[in-house]
């Protein structure tokens, strides 16, 4: 059942078990905004993923399975956009971050509906490894509409309502989209035939309209 997400202290993560390809995370304390924004300007692009949330700086280097699952992720989203007439606008793992709220994230993979401003509507977090700061409190900082987070190969998609997430059971930025039937498509998808996935997926889509 759908439930309500305030402010939270601890990370909104699950115990993954005897998960072999798993993300290598790491969180360092006491950190400022401005050390923070050193470190995000001089990183190289195979660097870490930094996340940044009142003086908490997590680098996580992601694994191969994070990779793949985000990859088609984005792909199957996409692929729904352009048979639903959708205007999807991406822009991959942006860095988003503001001072005030002294948090800072970089999605796997994040869209717009329309016009892209300046924070995106939607964010997508692939989890595979346990820890790490509390992603969810810091995306509500910056007033991001909805995280998809993929969890344990299944979709939990978070919407701010107000100042709280709320888990819903379907997007409210894309109202059409049958959550389960993407979840599965995504699920049923293997990394060395994404392109074939995605055709299926589209396939359905058109045979259910």
């Amino acid at each position: 059942m759908p439930g309500t997400l305030a402010a939270m202290d601890a990370p909104i993560v699950p115990t993954l078990g005897e998960e072999r390809d798993v993300d290598q995370v790491v969180v360092l304390t006491g950190v400022s905004w401005e050390q923070y924004l050193a470190l995000s300007k001089t990183r190289r692009k195979w660097d870490p993923r930094m996340a940044f949330l009142d003086g908490a700086l997590e680098l996580m280097v992601t694994s191969t399975a994070h990779e793949d699952a985000k990859i088609i992720l984005g792909r199957m989203l996409e692929g729904y956009a352009l048979v639903s007439g959708v205007s999807l606008n991406g822009r991959g793992n942006a860095t988003f971050k503001r001072k005030a709220q002294q948090a800072g994230v970089e999605p796997d993979e994040c869209y717009w509906i329309g016009p892209s401003r300046r924070f995106p509507q939607i964010a997508i977090e692939v989890v595979h490894t346990s820890g790490g700061i509390n992603k969810l409190e810091a995306y509500r900082r910056l007033r991001i509409e909805e995280v998809w987070f993929w969890i344990n190969r299944s979709l939990s998609i978070y919407h701010l309502e107000g100042r709280a997430y709320r888990l819903a059971e379907r997007s409210h930025v894309l109202p059409r989209l049958d959550v389960h039937h993407f979840e599965k498509a995504v699920r049923e998808a293997k990394p060395d035939e994404q392109t074939e996935a995605v055709r299926a997926y589209q396939g359905s889509l058109r045979r259910r309209r």
